[in-house]
């Protein structure tokens, strides 16, 4: 394989922006809709099933983006494909403050979503194909501002929708995303220039199949598992609790210390997969920690609750370290792009799938018993396959098979 050859790098200032201004605007589309749903229902006429599927869009829509963005990214550059994406999120969050169509709203939302969705699987490329030496500093930048964004439309969305109602809670996000968006249109044309002197890079196609490496296989797993108990714990932990004899307010504060956890998480574990010579034995704790908060919940939610929240928030560090795996697993940008797009589609996709079964199950049984019984049970699942995921071995490597990469000029 031929490798480009070297550019003069993009200034640390503007790597640094886009990176973070891109990740604080991939989940306020998403967030910002639970605390307003009320008076979204009231306000459109949505009814509790069309409640349902607008809740359910994120996991599913970030599942189909992953075919989407790889393909965009191939016409437009990696760049220009983010660019894009950020352009999709700012003008449908805007539109939809503006209609009072339930379906209208419902398609904008799948749009916003979308875009997105774009950003979620390629900004790991943009960080492998910049980053240098600055890599696991622009995956902390990344995995931080993720949690970031989140929190900052949950803590807006209650002064924000008291203001001016629920249109301006949301709309305010389309216009975070158009600023957001100015970095990216700046890094996209100098990548532009470039293009045209960047030779081909092309794997034997025969072994290009991601499903062909082991470790992308793995990491998918990994992220699944991992996203699917992320997605389990905002629907269904603050009913766990409150089931369990906890008030309203402090189900509340118990699920803002969890979400407050993505914070320390995204500063610390992009450094661990980087340097720590144990990473393997980071995963496993991370499991154990996920395992022992769902204990926790089944024996005594609502003795400790904090500290069922504080444990599982640490098991979630598995999310920053799957996306940090994304980088540090492979060599070369478009094999990131590629397995970025590989392991969050089925992530995603098993992120959706996880709070109905969950939801399924409790009503199959009257309780909250076997649910997190499954629950615990799929942490060993989850620090298996980050066992596999986290071994040094590069997805190049596997998917070029003992004959090498072709080298195409």
């Amino acid at each position: 394989m031929t490798r480009p050859q070297p550019s003069r790098p993009l200034p640390v200032p503007l790597v640094l922006a886009a990176v973070l201004l891109v990740a604080v605007n991939l989940r306020p589309g998403a967030t910002s809709v639970g605390p307003v749903l009320a008076e979204l229902q009231a306000g459109l006429g949505l009814d509790a099933t069309l409640a349902g599927v607008l809740t359910s869009l994120p996991g599913l829509t970030f599942a189909v983006a992953g075919t989407c963005a790889v393909a965009l990214s191939r016409r437009t550059g990696i760049s220009g494909a983010v660019a894009w994406g950020l352009l999709l999120v700012a003008l449908a969050l805007t539109a939809r403050a503006l209609v009072g169509s339930a379906p209208v709203f419902l398609v904008l939302s799948v749009l916003a979503l979308l875009g997105m969705g774009i950003g979620n699987i390629l900004v790991p490329a943009f960080v492998k194909r910049h980053g240098g030496r600055r890599t696991a500093l622009l995956n902390s930048v990344y995995t931080t501002g993720l949690a970031v964004g989140a929190t900052l439309s949950l803590l807006a969305a209650g002064p924000l929708t008291a203001a001016g109602g629920w249109p301006w809670t949301l709309g305010l996000w389309g216009l975070t995303a158009l600023l957001a968006l100015v970095p990216w249109l700046a890094v996209a044309a100098r990548d532009r220039r470039e293009a045209a002197a960047a030779p081909r890079v092309l794997l034997r196609t025969p072994r290009a199949r991601i499903t062909g490496s082991r470790t992308a296989v793995a990491l998918s797993l990994y992220f699944g598992v991992q996203s699917m108990h992320a997605y389990v714990q905002f629907g269904w932990v603050a009913q766990i609790l409150r089931d369990g004899g906890l008030d309203r307010a402090g189900a509340g504060l118990a699920m803002a210390l969890l979400a407050a956890m993505g914070i320390p998480g995204g500063l610390l574990m992009p450094s661990v997969v980087a340097r720590s010579a144990r990473l393997r034995t980071w995963v496993v704790v991370l499991g154990a920690c996920m395992a022992a908060g769902y204990t926790g919940l089944l024996l005594a939610p609502a003795a400790l609750p904090w500290l069922w929240a504080l444990l599982l928030g640490v098991g979630c560090f598995s999310f920053p370290t799957a996306l940090a795996l994304i980088v540090a697993r492979s060599r070369e940008a478009h094999v990131t792009a590629q397995l970025s797009g590989f392991t969050q589609s089925v992530g995603y996709s098993l992120a959706a799938a996880g709070p109905f079964l969950v939801g399924a199950l409790h009503d199959l049984t009257g309780g909250w018993t076997a649910p997190l019984v499954l629950l615990i049970a799929s942490c060993a699942v989850l620090a298996g396959a980050g066992l596999l995921a986290s071994a040094p071995r590069f997805v190049d490597d596997e998917l070029a098979g003992p004959a090498g990469p072709d080298r195409t000029g």
